[in-house]
């Protein structure tokens, strides 16, 4: 079970429409620069995570910033992408939950939006859509895989290129034991 889990993980479909392409341009790109953002600018990195109340904030955010460094160039590419999605899609549930109830409550240690509504549900709704996209969009490439165009298809397909016997072999492993047939 685990065994199969992981290589659910590992080895995505790489058959999705080319279109996927776009979709891990914009959510890794996202992450790309969010994390160049948390290095050069004190108030996107340690001063938000101080904030917010993280605790050791100094190295969470770096950990943070690295996670979407690395990870936002591995969507861009297309490499690990499920094994990517899942940080990712972690980090925007904490990201929503450590800010926008606070800014439903109207408690938030961070500046409220410039223009009503500055607090309540209309605001959480209307602040909340860069981090509810970046979750869909991991959710999206983490079920669909990364496409046709990436470097996790073209690592498969040279896995099958040099494994002839296993494509060979694939509809018989599909099959159903004899058990398994109606009598």
């Amino acid at each position: 079970m685990i065994k199969r889990a992981w290589a659910w993980i590992l080895r995505p479909p790489t058959t999705g429409p080319a279109a996927t392409l776009v979709i891990r341009a914009m959510a890794g790109s996202v992450f790309l620069w969010e994390g160049i953002l948390k290095f050069v600018y004190t108030n996107q990195g340690v001063g938000r995570f101080t904030k917010l109340g993280f605790p050791w904030p100094g190295p969470t955010a770096d950990f943070v910033a690295v996670l979407e460094i690395v990870g936002g160039t591995l969507l861009v590419l297309g490499l690990g992408t499920r094994f990517t999605a899942v940080p990712f899609m972690i980090e925007m549930v904490v990201a929503m939950l450590s800010t926008k109830i606070a800014l439903f409550l109207g408690t938030s240690p961070l500046p409220l939006p410039p223009v009503p509504p500055q607090v309540g549900v209309w605001a959480v709704l209307h602040e909340v859509r860069s981090e509810y996209a970046q979750l869909l969009t991991t959710l999206f490439l983490f079920l669909a895989g990364p496409g046709r165009w990436s470097l996790d298809a073209l690592m498969s397909r040279r896995r099958v290129v040099r494994t002839p016997a296993r494509v060979a072999t694939a509809p018989i492993a599909r099959a159903r034991p004899l058990e398994a047939l109606p009598r």
